[in-house]
């Protein structure tokens, strides 16, 4: 148990701004291989408050767009935009790229070109738009939706960065070192069991099942993308697995919720 809160508290310094104490770092080497294990429980942690702001301000009668949006700022404030920005790059590089060389020359630009604005207005759209809907069959559905969302997205980026080698022989991904096996498995392991904790006491098992299963399967498709275009996975392609198994965890739920 203190191996692993260790690595959950490295793994929210990876994977957001909340502030952590520095004696979880001293004489660590700054590889997270197996400090992944916890992404899963990161998330959580890192979308608890804007959960809480989100149950409030529907509480409070706010309209659920608007409560969805501050809740998705107040989210994308917490994580720096860590995984907007791998989502912009690669859909940039992706989009735009003639060959592998261009595509990763494209990711690495710090400039944002029009396949990404695109990607980040449809990302903040659909999560929006789908815990808005999921406020109408459910109070306390939106809140834990994206708990549970944050929980999954974050074991299927982890299960996208074991899979491919990387593409690139430098980077952060390169230096953050690759997930072992074992870490891979927990983290996939309990990112179902804190979605299923989270939702079953107000949600049936067969929309959790389905949204987690074509989440499964959106992070497949950009895992085998990154695997066509550019040989590997890069910060960017983990951080736009992420965002991707967040959007169609959240969309699925709402439709068949």
């Amino acid at each position: 148990m203190t191996e692993f809160l260790a690595d959950l508290a490295r793994s929210l310094g990876f994977l957001s701004r909340l502030p952590v104490p520095a004696r979880f770092f001293e004489g660590h080497d700054g590889s997270v291989s197996r400090a992944v294990r916890a992404f899963p429980a990161a998330g959580v942690v890192i979308a608890a408050v804007p959960a809480l702001v989100l149950a409030l301000l529907l509480q409070l009668d706010a309209g659920p767009l608007l409560s969805a949006l501050i809740a998705l700022a107040l989210l994308t404030i917490l994580t720096g935009a860590l995984h907007e920005d791998g989502l912009a790059d690669a859909a940039d590089g992706f989009g735009g790229g003639r060959d592998r060389e261009h595509a990763l020359s494209i990711m690495k630009d710090s400039r944002t070109g029009s396949y990404g604005v695109i990607a980040l207005i449809l990302s903040l759209a659909l999560r929006a738009t789908a815990l808005a809907a999921l406020a109408e069959r459910e109070a306390a559905l939106p809140a834990l939706g994206l708990m549970a969302a944050a929980a999954v997205s974050r074991g299927l980026m982890v299960w996208h960065w074991a899979l491919l080698p990387p593409a690139r022989t430098n980077g952060v991904a390169v230096g953050a070192g690759r997930p072992t096996a074992a870490a891979r498995t927990f983290a996939l392991a309990s990112a179902a069991l804190l979605a299923l904790l989270l939702l079953l006491p107000t949600t049936p098992l067969f929309p959790v099942l389905v949204a987690g299963t074509l989440a499964a399967l959106a992070a497949l498709g950009v895992t085998r993308l990154a695997t066509r275009r550019i040989g590997g996975h890069t910060g960017d392609t983990i951080g736009a697995t992420q965002q991707t198994g967040e959007i169609v965890f959240l969309v699925s739920l709402a439709l068949a919720a």
